[in-house]
């Protein structure tokens, strides 16, 4: 119910409406929540008392807004980083336009993909921290995951900003990425996927050695 409400409303449902649906107490739905965040399949907010992400979609405003591509369905998703953007239309199996901004250069990106359409080739997306790392604050994580016009802005950025701990990753890469991490969460038998699924994902995809390890 969590991710369907997000993908059809751009918006994540609130523990009493949870409760009210699900015909639940309001107690056994955030003990439920709390489950769901120690498992890694939603990230609650601060105070714990409301869902802030539910990746590929955030439930707050963030760097990527991402829309249908044919321009007549009016639904609209806050995109917490380069790879949930994608993620967002590997999920809905649906091609989107992806509006942000270049840090290297202030640059607007305005970026169609879909299913079986990748990014500009010379496009190119920086990840701030090793994967052992990315849960230990998982909404900084997603926010320093940005996409960049190309691998020299993003190069030199990282340079200019002190930024020494992170890669950069071709667009089109994070995209093939992005279909089997994410492409399952509207089907009614999504399960989290375990530890080592999601490193044979990363490794099948030549994302290996020991920054792109999970814990």
């Amino acid at each position: 119910m969590v991710y369907q409400t997000l993908a059809d409303e751009g918006r994540a449902p609130s523990p009493g409406e949870l409760s009210r649906r699900l015909a639940l107490p309001q107690s056994q739905v955030h003990d439920g929540l709390r489950t769901l965040a120690q498992r890694h399949a939603l990230v609650l907010t601060q105070d714990g008392d409301a869902i802030r992400m539910a990746h590929p979609f955030s439930a707050a405003p963030m760097a990527f807004v991402v829309t249908p591509a044919d321009g007549r369905d009016d639904r609209r998703w806050w995109g917490g980083c380069a790879w949930d953007s994608f993620g967002i239309s590997a999920a809905l199996d649906l091609d989107v336009l992806i509006d942000t901004a270049c840090p290297g250069c202030g640059g607007r990106l305005h970026v169609k993909t879909g299913p079986k359409t990748p990014p500009p080739g010379e496009l190119a997306v920086w990840f701030p921290r090793p994967a052992a790392q990315w849960w230990d604050d998982v909404v900084a994580t997603c926010t320093a995951i940005r996409l960049f016009c190309d691998t020299a802005h993003a190069q030199t950025w990282a340079h200019d900003t002190g930024q020494h701990t992170g890669q950069t990753v071709l667009a089109a890469q994070v995209w093939s990425l992005a279909a089997p991490w994410y492409g399952d969460r509207l089907t009614a038998t999504f399960r989290p996927h375990s530890r080592e699924h999601n490193q044979r994902l990363l490794d099948d995809l030549g994302l290996s050695g020991s920054f792109w390890q999970l814990p």
